[in-house]
């Protein structure tokens, strides 16, 4: 009787769980805030500062809203004090009644000459449009639960681009039903646009923060993300999303993990006085440049009677701009709090665990003994999260377990008196029946690679690009929805074949993609995972040529078929964040990017879809299957490489056949080298009827050493040929 009460209990208390009334996600959520009340975030100075308008600002420049034109003093003040981009935490939609036009009007009492020069003084508005033309600004945004006293449509308004890599993320995403955007002439001049709309929890805290959020049908970047692209000089940003909704977003070089809702859980510091600047003093110029110089700035305001303070789990007032100022900090240095999809089931089967052992142990030990093991069992619960707090930032809610282990041990302990105790067994192994899940633990934790500046390291880089892209964006120049669903749906799966093997995607150029290992993470295996990628994305645009033949089909219309070209080299280059403290980039520089770049170019002169270098081939040999093409001198360099057309995996270099046209094709480019014109011509012939054995299309490769060996053999290239064919085309 006593255990099966214990279990009714515990099934009340799993109920009350997944149904998560406001108090009990406030109980939870609070005791998830200790975490950081007893270990905050150590502030360490980023490359970011607030212009804050403070009481003192108000005082010296008098009250707010202040006039645009005095907007457009900070502006060129921050620019001429070298500071990278500016990031308005503050709403422009309403024309500045300081306007002169508007004081002419709204002025009966004026004199008619005075009201003329007024009217033909240029708006404030304008002024600051100036200002932001010649300096990278973001203005904020606003969402609103309803559409009322909003935009009614995105038509006409910019908007910043995204690359979606997986299912529609709006779903999954906060919705807003409106959206309040500036005016016209100085959203016409921004660089960008970001939503400053932050959602508290429950019980009005702020603890996620997400980094896109949707309104109007459309995908709108997060205030920080926007700043952080815009700064970075980046023309997009990249959601990446699942069957279970968002996993990460792509900015500045950098993938942020989120949750399934595109949020991130920013890892607070309390609010620190040194990020803040005051405007009042940066207008005066009692700002000295290096304040500035190189930074990221955010203009908001502390001032109370402005009403933009926010709870956060550290502070119960911090000023809204710091808290945008914090998840930038969370993104540059990754100081991410993890609380993925997977926890409330791993908190539900420990407090299951937990319970059922608390069920099971208190009729037989007895009440002494249970509250023996119960506290052990508090203290691993407790210690197991603070463990996985320090060492991963995971955020595992110990609160409900210990409530629901604590009420259940009370009411079995009262049966039990009732009842009549029963002599009890030692309980055997507590400890290995609730280990909490393995957190990932996939982000680098060095926050000084994301500072301007570089270091030096081994990548494989890749490239690719589609064959006659010019060609099919000439044949689509009625329907450029239609180019652009297509250059998606391209993309989409390549990336993925990317991302999905540890690659870093550097940059998309229009049809094309520029990728690399080892960087910013670790890749020992970074040559192996750019063939597999590669490898994996031929397969992709084999599976979406099908659909295409399918969807021509049914249409009853010509198919549409896409080839695409890929080079990879492996080398040492410079790779970080490259560019002045007024605009930078993390991306990689260095011979072995421009040669990757030239080998993608030679795979339609040699008709092979995939070309590595030497260095590649030998790192990723175990994996992949490749015979040599040739020794190139690609323009622009001196030296000559050796090249390899990457064919299949390891399953393919293993096969008889192939491995014979691969022996084959290495005789073959030996008597070509040596200038065995009639050996070398045998060879190609054979090579041909060996590569229909092994399934390879190397027709065109194997016509062009046809056409070579022909044109050497009417005209031979001298005794001191070295055998290096010099490619003339990029």
């Amino acid at each position: 009787m006593t255990r099966w009460t214990g279990f009714v209990v515990l099934v009340l208390f799993l109920a009350l769980r997944v149904i998560d009334p406001p108090l009990m996600q406030t109980i939870r959520l609070r005791g998830l805030d200790i975490f950081q009340q007893m270990w905050p975030r150590d502030y360490s100075k980023k490359p970011i500062v607030i212009i804050d308008i403070d009481e003192a600002s108000l005082e010296a420049e008098g009250q707010w809203p202040w006039s645009r034109a005095k907007i457009a003093r900070l502006i060129d003040a921050v620019r001429m004090r070298g500071g990278i981009a500016i990031g308005f935490d503050i709403l422009f939609a309403e024309e500045d009644r300081l306007s002169p036009k508007l004081v002419a009007s709204d002025n009966d009492n004026l004199p008619d000459e005075v009201k003329k020069v007024l009217k033909d003084l240029p708006d404030n508005e304008a002024i600051m449009a100036n200002a932001m033309r010649q300096f990278r600004v973001v203005l904020a945004r606003s969402g609103l639960r309803t559409g009322e006293g909003g935009l009614e449509s995105l038509d006409g308004k910019r908007q910043t681009p995204n690359v979606t890599l997986g299912d529609d993320p709006r779903p999954w995403i906060q919705q807003f039903g409106g959206l309040v955007a500036n005016l016209d002439v100085l959203e016409e001049a921004a660089a960008g646009f970001g939503l400053i709309s932050l959602r508290g929890d429950v019980d009005g805290v702020i603890r996620r923060a997400p980094v896109v959020m949707g309104a109007l049908g459309a995908l709108h970047p997060a205030f920080a993300v926007e700043l952080l692209r815009v700064a970075t000089g980046k023309d997009a940003y990249a959601i990446k999303t699942n069957e279970a909704g968002v996993t990460s977003l792509v900015v500045a070089g950098v993938e942020v993990p989120t949750d399934q809702n595109g949020q991130i859980w920013p890892y607070f510091t309390k609010s620190e006085p040194t990020r803040f600047v005051s405007a009042g003093a940066l207008l005066k110029g009692e700002v000295p440049p290096q304040a500035i110089a190189g930074r990221l700035v955010l203009v908001g305001t502390s001032a109370v009677g402005l009403q933009d303070l926010r709870a956060t789990p550290l502070d119960a007032r911090m000023p809204g701009v710091e808290v945008h100022a914090q998840i930038m900090e969370s993104i540059l240095g990754k100081h991410y709090l993890v609380r993925p999809n997977y926890a409330i089931g791993a908190e539900l089967v420990a407090t299951l665990v937990i319970s059922i052992i608390m069920i099971v142990l208190v009729p037989i030990a007895g009440a002494l003994r249970a509250l023996s093991v119960g506290a052990l069992i508090a203290a691993a619960v407790a210690g197991t999260a603070v463990y996985m707090f320090l060492a991963h930032g995971f955020l595992f809610d110990a609160v409900f377990p210990l409530i629901v282990s604590l009420s259940l041990f009370l009411i079995l302990v009262s049966f039990s008196y009732l009842n009549e105790e029963r002599e009890r067994r030692r309980i055997r192994g507590a400890f290995s029946q609730y280990l909490a899940p393995p957190l990932v633990a996939q982000l680098a934790k060095d926050p000084s690679r994301l500072v301007l500046g570089g270091e030096t390291r081994e990548i494989s880089v890749l490239f690719t690009d589609v064959r006659g892209f010019t060609s099919i964006s000439e044949a689509m120049k009625d329907d450029p929805q239609g180019l652009t669903t297509l250059i998606n749906r391209l993309l989409t799966p390549l990336s993925n074949a990317i991302v999905e093997r540890q690659g870093t995607i550097d940059k998309y150029m229009g049809d094309a993609i520029m990728a690399f290992w080892n960087a910013p993470l670790d890749d020992e295996d970074n040559a192996a995972n750019a063939c597999a990628a590669a490898l994996k994305m031929i397969a992709e645009v084999e599976e979406l040529n099908a659909a295409f033949q399918a969807e021509a089909e049914a249409a009853g219309r010509d198919p549409r078929e896409i080839s695409i070209g890929i080079g990879i080299n492996t080398g040492i280059s410079v790779v970080g964040n490259m560019g002045t403290h007024m605009r930078f980039d993390y991306t990689a520089l260095g011979d072995t990017v421009n040669l990757a770049a030239r080998l993608e170019g030679q795979s339609k002169t040699y008709g092979v879809p995939i070309i590595v270098g030497e260095t590649t081939a030998t790192a990723a040999a175990d994996t992949i299957a490749a015979i040599e093409i040739d020794l190139i001198q690609v323009k622009g360099k001196q030296e000559p490489e050796r090249i390899f057309a990457v064919l299949g995996d390891a399953t393919l270099d293993r096969d008889e056949n192939f491995k014979a046209l691969k022996a084959l094709n290495r005789s073959m480019i030996a008597s070509y080298r040596t200038q065995d014109w009639a050996s070398a011509q045998d060879a190609v012939a054979m090579c041909s009827e060996l590569a229909e054995k092994a399934g390879q299309d190397l027709e065109d490769y194997l016509f062009l050493y046809e056409t070579r060996i022909a044109e050497f053999k009417a005209n031979p290239p001298g005794a001191d040929w070295s055998g290096v064919y010099e490619a003339t085309m990029k």
